[in-house]
């Protein structure tokens, strides 16, 4: 090592320890804030590391209901969305990544801390704490439809472990995920740094692509067979209520790519902590890419049957040679994509959890044993919620709709709009009116249709 890339190494680190001294002498925030204090004793993780945590924090479950979102919207309107939610969710990131600079704070927390004060940050570790325990649970619920099998409506769809070998206790939804926890959740869980994540980051996204691969070859093959319609491309709203139905599509796309409190930990961990926004533009740029295509593929090969959760689409006979074992491939490859998900998504649900709970404490990462009874409630609570709510929809509707809205677009809004020290800009500002106002409209009509198609269903019989 030359004595510049020593000198280069101690500004750096001098950098991240200026943040940690000004947040814990500020008075809005609570002395000792272990999410800023505890991130100086790691910044060596590679540019490519931090884009395979970011992608992987980014594409989890909401993938798989992304197709469903052409069936509403159509082809064209459906892409757009998609593409247009991206450029909103790198703006929003942006404003967190400069404002955070401005007020010398190193984790989201921190800026809502330093620009709402205390209420203003706990605010924010409880949208996260229901977010991402939300994920968590959806992803739980997906495994064991995938491996054990779920029913739908008075139907059993088989899961794979029971197709192969037959209905045992050992293959069961409780037994399997019971498994899948202890053996595989609580050891990647147990890791204390994200960048230690690289690896199955990097693995889980592989095992996404190999999903969308097996999902474009069956699709280009029944294509060529002329056996697929022609999908519809706009939208078939015929009157105000189907119009107002279309909003339903905008939780799903906001979970989609909810990944901000996740910036920080990784933008702290990066040997060059200025490549965080190329970090976040390349992870976009491919999660984007990975989403456009898995929503046009998949909606083009099941078209108006899509499903909710169009993993469920690839338990039927998909009339090619080797159906049977590409529905296998794909439902395999993406329940290990989201075992390797698990963690990235538990590292701050954990992190703000210790925050509200022990503001006053020293490091979570300094205190093995409130590292280890967190991380152990926090797992088994998620692993009940998998074993008790039915269904990915209702988890994603009510987390999308609710506090990933607040992470992704108004918390940023609302940290720029105030303003504290005066670095915004008119177009700054435009735009975060803008994301409030949509977010804000899009939920709430969202919300208010689902209501009023489950007070119609549940009425239905009585008539």
């Amino acid at each position: 090592m030359t004595i510049g890339s020593l000198k280069h190494a101690n500004e750096k680190k001098s950098r991240k320890s200026k943040h940690a001294v000004v947040d814990e002498h500020s008075p809005l925030l609570p002395t000792k804030h272990k999410e800023d204090a505890g991130f100086d004793e790691f910044d060596g993780a590679s540019f490519s590391g931090a884009v395979f945590n970011l992608s992987t924090t980014i594409v989890g479950a909401g993938i798989m209901a992304l197709p469903a979102t052409m069936k509403s919207l159509g082809l064209i309107l459906g892409i757009a969305m998609i593409v247009f939610m991206a450029f909103l969710t790198e703006s929003s990131i942006e404003l967190l990544i400069r404002f955070s600079r401005t007020s010398k704070s190193a984790s989201y927390g921190g800026l809502m801390g330093d620009t709402f004060g205390k209420y203003g940050k706990m605010l924010l570790q409880i949208c996260v704490l229901v977010n991402n325990i939300g994920v968590l649970v959806v992803y739980m619920i997906i495994i064991g439809d995938v491996l054990s099998g779920t029913n739908s409506s008075g139907v059993h769809h088989a899961g794979v472990l029971e197709e192969w070998f037959g209905a045992h206790w050992w293959n069961s939804r409780f037994f399997i995920l019971l498994v899948t926890t202890l053996g595989i959740f609580a050891p990647l869980a147990s890791l204390k740094r994200i960048d230690s994540l690289r690896f199955t980051s990097a693995l889980s996204v592989a095992l996404a692509v190999v999903f969308l691969v097996v999902t474009v070859g069956i699709t280009v093959f029944k294509l060529m067979n002329g056996t697929i319609l022609m999908p519809r491309l706009l939208p078939d709203a015929y009157d105000l209520t189907s119009f107002l139905k279309l909003f339903t599509v905008v939780p799903i796309l906001v979970t989609a790519y909810i990944c901000h409190y996740n910036v920080h930990s990784i933008e702290n961990e990066l040997e060059d902590n200025t490549q965080i926004r190329a970090v976040v533009q390349s992870s976009l740029a491919l999660c984007s890419t990975v989403y456009v295509l898995t929503s046009l593929f998949g909606f083009l090969l099941f078209g108006d049957a899509t499903l909710d959760d169009v993993l469920a689409n690839f338990d039927t006979n998909l009339g090619i040679p080797l159906g049977s074992l590409l529905n296998d491939v794909v439902r395999v490859s993406y329940a290990a994509h989201l075992m390797l998900v698990f963690p990235i998504v538990f590292y701050p649900l954990r992190l703000n959890l210790d925050g509200l709970l022990f503001p006053s404490a020293r490091p979570l990462t300094f205190d093995n044993l409130r590292f280890a009874l967190i991380s152990s409630g926090l797992i088994a609570v998620i692993f009940l919620g998998a074993n008790f709510i039915p269904s990915i929809w209702d988890a994603f509707q009510f987390t999308g709709a609710t506090a990933a809205v607040c992470i992704g677009f108004i918390f940023p809004a609302a940290v720029t709009l105030r303003d504290r020290y005066g670095i915004a800009t008119k177009k700054d500002k435009i735009l975060c009116i803008f994301m409030i106002v949509l977010a804000v409209f899009s939920n709430v009509v969202a919300i208010y249709s689902d209501a009023y198609a489950l007070i119609k269903k549940s009425s239905s019989p009585r008539e």
